[in-house]
């Protein structure tokens, strides 16, 4: 314990603390403070008895990437740059996903090729590989890409990903295994130099989770994985592909009502105009008292509301009686507060649809605003690679 209380101290909190060898994000938190670490060491040896305990530095307000790809140990082919929208930190598995991506730089997309290419070559990878990075933005505005992992193998995105391009990318990369060539196999695809081709429309997936199914389970998502299937929307704006990929999870985003907003303290700079677009779209707001006082220094109408503790009526009385159509709830680390419990699991008794990161917030209100804006639209994804080519 000693030992990882000096290394959180010296590379600086948060931190994200893990078993050495676990799937699916097992066990794994992040820890704001010393004593969260501490509290970790102590559970620890139930996961990795007799494997070492990792410490990393984690990065905040940054965005996560996967990267699949085809390689021949010669050639590489990029097959899709998927950007989450949940921010770094939320499970792969468990983060709704972008492609192509949308709102990171060109500057930046080339170089998250340039490493790709560069270590799918240096592993000598045969076949698929999937790679995850995070970029964060400093304050001079420039973007760090930073590599999580490279995994030599197919990824849970190698469906979606073939789905988006019309390319099956297991049936090449078992091709390639048998000693085939991209050139032989993907000749003009390799000759233009660029990705994969995903046409003119933006593809979404999304995780589908269990809630309903487990009694008082937290809601709050985290670095370990809780969803149990994924969905995909498609259409020609992100936000209504967006919208799309909720509806089949299960989530249907409402198009007027109230939206109640709780978010943690390094979230408040980021919810004011969060908020402006929800109520430019002729949504009432409802939040809890700091995020209320955020709110109405910006000049924001806002309904203020009790927490559970503070008294009647609370938000989840609010809830209950069918005045909250959307909750906007951000905890801060993996052990929250009872009322954040309480109201996140009220949501999903109410099925109301229940969002825990300001990102996929942002996401919500873009779906929402093409709902709104324009009929739902549905494809054949044979059309769709038959106009494009694929």
């Amino acid at each position: 314990m000693e030992e990882a209380l000096a290394v959180g101290e010296r590379i600086g909190y948060p931190v994200l603390v893990r078993p050495s060898y676990v799937l699916g994000g097992r066990a794994m938190v992040i820890a704001y403070d010393a004593e969260a670490v501490a509290h970790y060491m102590r559970a620890a040896v139930e996961y990795s008895q007799e494997r070492p305990v990792l410490v990393d530095h984690f990065l905040e307000s940054a965005i996560e990437v996967d990267v699949d790809a085809l390689c021949d140990s010669t050639d590489v082919i990029i097959a899709g740059i998927m950007q989450h929208i949940e921010e770094a930190g939320i499970h792969s598995g468990d983060s709704s996903c972008v492609l192509p991506a949308v709102g990171i730089r060109e500057e930046t997309l080339e170089v998250l090729r340039t490493y790709t290419r560069k270590l799918a070559l240096a592993l000598k990878v045969v076949g698929l590989v999937n790679l995850q990075f995070a970029i964060q933005r400093d304050a001079e505005d420039k973007d760090h890409v930073y590599v999580i992992e490279v995994n030599p193998r197919a990824s849970r995105t190698v469906p979606y990903v073939s789905k988006a391009t019309g390319i099956p990318l297991a049936k090449v990369a078992a091709r390639l295994m048998t000693g085939r060539k991209l050139s032989e196999l993907l000749p003009a695809q390799l000759s233009s130099g660029k990705d994969l081709e995903t046409g003119t429309h933006y593809y979404v997936k999304s995780p589908v989770f269990p809630w309903n199914k487990f009694a008082g389970v937290d809601t709050v998502l985290g670095p370990e994985m809780r969803s149990t299937g994924e969905v995909m929307g498609v259409a020609a704006t992100f936000g209504e592909a967006f919208a799309k990929a909720q509806l089949a999870a299960g989530q249907v985003l409402p198009t007027g009502g109230t939206v109640f907003f709780s978010v943690n303290d390094p979230d408040k700079p980021a919810v004011v105009e969060l908020v402006r677009s929800y109520v430019n779209l002729g949504f009432k707001i409802v939040a809890t008292e700091g995020t209320a006082n955020v709110l109405e220094k910006a000049g924001i109408i806002v309904e203020r509301v009790f927490k559970v503790k503070e008294g009647r009526p609370n938000i989840v009385d609010l809830i209950k009686g069918d005045r909250i159509q959307l909750l906007v709830n951000t905890p801060r680390g993996q052990d929250t507060f009872f009322d954040e419990k309480a109201i996140r699991r009220a949501a999903v008794l109410a099925r109301i649809p229940s969002i825990t990161t300001i990102a996929a917030a942002q996401a919500a209100v873009e779906g929402i605003a093409a709902m709104q804006n324009r009929q739902t639209t549905v494809y054949a994804l044979q059309q769709l690679h038959a106009t494009t080519g694929s």
